[in-house]
């Protein structure tokens, strides 16, 4: 073998081995011993929150997509892998992500430590709507705590716990200063949500959703839930000709022309609602479930939280 016919074969040796690591790194270590401790999150709501507390501390790795669906997002192979090789998942728990907390519990099976934000942020119960109609998950935990602000600080606080107590290497007074600095920032957000609402008259207090999705916000900030288009507590469910019915019924009754459609599901639902009530109903966008990508509107929980308050507090107030 000649000279340059050695050197390439050297080269394309070397150029698979950087592949092979770039993709399974997480699994084999490829990286070495001086890599960062790392956390994995599943939702990107709470990998935001995580973010802000870890700092630069340990690597934070988000598996849910921008604009992701949390009830309906898989994993691949790899991203599987990257939960049984870190040092800390952080998940929502209460059966948000339903396609993904087989391999949480894998994990926690493995011997990684593991932390259920929303069974830890105090739950609520999914409603039914005052108004009546059906929801076979009224009683059964609602996963959706983040639209509560005063929650997230709970929970905010537990994540930096557990990343102090299973995360080594990391700096303790750096992640509690952190923590600090991001509960203030929560505590003002809640502030200004309150004067945000103030302005909607009590009669107009109602909400009307996609799907079960603001329970929290309803019952921290006095909105009464009228309804939901799906009327359950997954987008993976759908309504029926009699669900449909029963909420223009409702919303007939109560005088509601407002139907908030979660920004990462189709407003197709809404539309129809729309089409049943004669064409006499509004369908405003919030970003419920999912962030964005950064300069599209909710590229952080902060974000999110401040751009769905300015289009409730608008739609509804006089």
């Amino acid at each position: 073998m000649s000279a340059r016919a050695r050197a390439a074969r050297v080269r394309a040796l070397l150029l698979s081995l950087v592949t092979f690591c770039v993709v399974a790194g997480t699994a084999t270590g490829c990286g070495g011993g001086d890599e960062q401790p790392r956390v994995v999150v599943t939702t990107n709501i709470l990998g935001d929150i995580t973010r802000e507390i870890v700092g630069d501390e340990a690597d934070v790795s988000v598996l849910m997509k921008p604009s992701a669906d949390p009830h309906s997002f898989g994993l691949s192979a790899v991203q599987a892998a990257e939960l049984e090789n870190a040092d800390l998942v952080v998940y929502n728990g209460l059966g948000l992500e339903e396609n993904v907390l087989r391999h949480v519990e894998a994990a926690r099976a493995s011997g990684v430590a593991t932390f259920a934000a929303g069974e830890a942020a105090d739950p609520l119960a999914f409603h039914v709507g005052e108004e009546g109609g059906p929801d076979d998950e009224a009683g059964e935990p609602d996963p959706h705590f983040w639209t509560d602000p005063d929650r997230v600080r709970k929970a905010a606080g537990l994540i930096a716990d557990q990343v102090v107590e299973h995360v080594d290497g990391v700096r303790e007074k750096a992640v509690r200063d952190n923590a600090a600095h991001y509960d203030g920032q929560l505590a003002d957000l809640t502030t200004w949500m309150e004067k945000s609402f103030a302005t909607i008259p009590e009669g107009r207090r109602a909400l009307v959703t996609n799907h079960h999705v603001f329970g929290y916000l309803a019952e921290r900030f006095g909105f009464r839930v009228i309804g939901a288009v799906i009327p359950s507590g997954t987008t993976l469910a759908s309504p029926s000709s009699s669900d449909l019915r029963s909420l223009t019924q409702a919303m007939e009754k109560a005088k509601v022309r407002t139907v908030f459609a979660d920004s990462s599901q189709t407003t197709r639902l809404a539309e129809v609602l729309r089409q049943e009530m004669g064409g006499d109903v509004d369908v405003v966008s919030l970003y419920s479930e999912s962030l964005t990508q950064k300069s599209k509107g909710a590229g952080t929980y902060l974000e999110m939280m401040r751009a769905n308050t300015s289009a409730i507090a608008e739609s509804l107030a006089d």
